[in-house]
């Protein structure tokens, strides 16, 4: 399944993401992933395969992506997701399990290295569109991204293209180094104490909000 590259943004967009209004990058794992990734940093869906480790990913989802080539680049599991906001659908379906989860604060210099890409929504969308970072954050409709809800009841449609945009991705391939990990957001104390016990120097923030609490 391939998709068509996005040309570089025309500077006036409509509710465009500029690069410095992001502070940071989104991860989600699970707590017991947290110290393997500190050695190795975060791995593709392909290298993570080689490592000992738990997922949150749906399944249907990740075979859905194991389809999706990125124009001009790789096959989708062989780049590194991050979320530009991950208070979003997939960790809204993953609420139950908040006391086992993280959402690891990665520095956005990563949209500066090789062949990263910026996807407008969930990059195994139908109508995803590509683009390369840092230029292609501008193809992101920030007010979709950033908004505190997505539903529409009023407007079906629109409420399928907001839960997809919610989702938008920066792809890094391969890996993203432990050293652009900063910090994590974590959704209460008993996950608080859950990863300072595996990982005693990686500071942990309690933000229910962030995980639907």
């Amino acid at each position: 399944m391939n998709f068509p590259l996005a040309p570089a943004p025309p500077a006036v967009y409509n509710a465009d993401v500029e690069r410095h209004e992001l502070s940071e990058l989104h991860y989600i794992t699970p707590i017991c992933n947290v110290a393997s990734i500190l050695r190795h940093g975060i791995r593709s869906h392909k290298l993570a395969e080689r490592l000992r480790h738990q997922t949150v990913a749906m399944e249907e989802i990740q075979a859905r992506r194991a389809n999706v080539a990125v124009p001009g680049g790789r096959r989708l599991h062989e780049y590194v997701n991050l979320y530009i906001c991950a208070r979003n659908p997939m960790l809204r379906k993953r609420k139950d399990l908040h006391e086992n989860l993280c959402v690891l604060r990665v520095a956005p210099e990563v949209l500066d290295l090789p062949n990263v890409i910026v996807t407008d929504q969930n990059a195994a969308s139908r109508y995803v569109r590509f683009a390369q970072a840092p230029d292609g954050l501008a193809i992101v409709n920030k007010d979709m991204v950033f908004a505190e809800w997505w539903k529409h009841p009023e407007d079906r449609i629109l409420e399928w293209r907001h839960i997809s945009m919610k989702c938008a991705e920066v792809l890094v391939p391969e890996c993203v180094d432990a050293e652009f990990i900063r910090r994590a957001y974590v959704s209460g104390q008993v996950s608080k104490g859950a990863l300072e016990a595996v990982c005693p120097g990686l500071v942990a923030e309690v933000n229910a909000h962030m995980f639907f609490m």
